[in-house]
């Protein structure tokens, strides 16, 4: 019994942290590149599928900081910056989870 309950706990952490990931990413992305997209969350994560948004996050996010860097060359910066990497990381966990085709729908602005 004892054993059971440690399992359901491990795994309740890890669904916990996992959300804490897309949390951040939705903070992130609102604080860091709303402005600059020009769009709010629900929109940003609605440009792409769940397996394009793992594309462009793969590798270091280098997809995503391509193509956004050309289509908003204000940003561009800020997506190089090495200060953001883990930033980047998890707004990848963000758009990954509200991907167009995920059925979630974020609650953000």
């Amino acid at each position: 019994m004892n054993k059971l309950l440690m399992i359901l706990a491990s795994v309740a952490l890890m669904v916990s942290v996992a959300q804490a990931d897309v949390k951040k990413g939705q903070r992130a992305y609102l604080k860091t590149f709303k402005s600059a997209f020009g769009m709010n969350g629900t929109k940003f994560a609605a440009e792409h599928t769940v397996h394009e948004w793992e594309g462009l996050f793969a590798d270091g996010a280098k997809g995503f900081i391509k193509e956004y860097g050309e289509r908003f060359p204000k940003a561009k910066k800020k997506l190089e910056n090495p200060h953001n990497a883990g930033k980047l990381q998890d707004i990848g966990d963000f758009v990954k989870e509200y991907g167009n085709d995920s059925g979630n729908v974020p609650s953000c602005g």
